[in-house]
């Protein structure tokens, strides 16, 4: 099966840092951009880049995140998440990413996600 994620395939995507994706949840002295929301971000960003491209019926699930957050992001500075595909292992993906915030590179590391069947996977699910 072809599935046309090839290594070298990149993506970018531009977010702004809200309340809500602030720690102001866990910490109000402190409301800077939260790691479980970075991570989020890296997921959609990866995920959009192969639904560009997998054939109908076909998606991506996240398998592993290893990302080391190196610097803090104020509420309301532009973030930009990139990714780019480092290893394609049949079915198994490999992403680098970086995150930017206006000052620094405030992120970098890997992501993996595996390419699914959709309608086998919700199967396979209820089973």
């Amino acid at each position: 099966m072809e599935y046309n994620v090839r290594a070298g395939m990149t993506n970018e995507v531009e977010y702004v840092v809200s309340k809500d994706d602030t720690t102001s949840h866990f910490s109000k002295d402190c409301p800077v951009f939260a790691t479980p929301v970075m991570i989020n971000w890296i997921e959609q960003t990866s995920l959009k880049l192969c639904q560009q491209v997998l054939p109908e019926g076909y998606d991506t699930v996240g398998t592993f995140v290893n990302v080391k957050h190196m610097a803090p992001t104020p509420l309301g500075m532009k973030v930009r998440v990139c990714v780019e595909v480092a290893e394609v292992n049949g079915k198994l993906l490999t992403f680098n990413v970086k995150v930017y915030d206006e000052r620094n590179k405030v992120a970098e590391g890997t992501h993996g996600r595996a390419i699914v069947n959709v309608a086998r996977f919700v199967e396979n699910l209820k089973k």
